[in-house]
């Protein structure tokens, strides 16, 4: 009974270890699966624009948005012959215990902004005020 005793008390913290550190790889294959998104919709942007597929507003940064439309696709004025997705679907951050959704910063606020300026989305930030297994919060991820 008392050897029974030991290996719980040694192998629950090392599972939930385990399941924490399996929590932190989704938020980051979830961010970069996001930035990357929005990259390649920059990039798509900034092309049809070049080949004049589409005409740019004076301030539009050519950024998406919404996340939204990284899933909707767009043609980009005929650039492409169907519209090109960026997501499938958008990513669940695994440490959103009420449900916020992604923190968003818009091309004109602050690397560090908690406040989104809602003028378009050029990062995602989990909204979490845990902190990862190195000490690090993961809002700043």
């Amino acid at each position: 009974m008392a050897i029974l005793a030991v290996l719980a008390t040694v192998i629950i913290p090392m599972a939930e270890v385990t399941a924490t550190r399996s929590k932190e790889l989704d938020l980051q294959r979830s961010l970069r699966d996001i930035r990357t998104a929005i990259d390649h919709y920059k990039e798509d942007f900034d092309k049809a624009v070049e080949e004049k597929k589409i005409i740019a507003a004076i301030n539009e940064t050519g950024y998406p948005k919404d996340l939204e439309v990284l899933i909707e696709g767009s043609d980009w004025g005929g650039l492409y012959p169907h519209k090109r997705k960026y997501l499938r679907r958008l990513p669940k951050d695994p440490f959103d215990e009420y449900d916020e959704g992604w923190g968003l910063r818009s091309y004109k606020d602050d690397p560090d902004s908690t406040f989104y300026g809602g003028d378009d989305i050029y990062d995602v930030y989990s909204q979490s005020s845990r902190f990862a297994l190195d000490g690090t919060a993961y809002n700043t991820w």
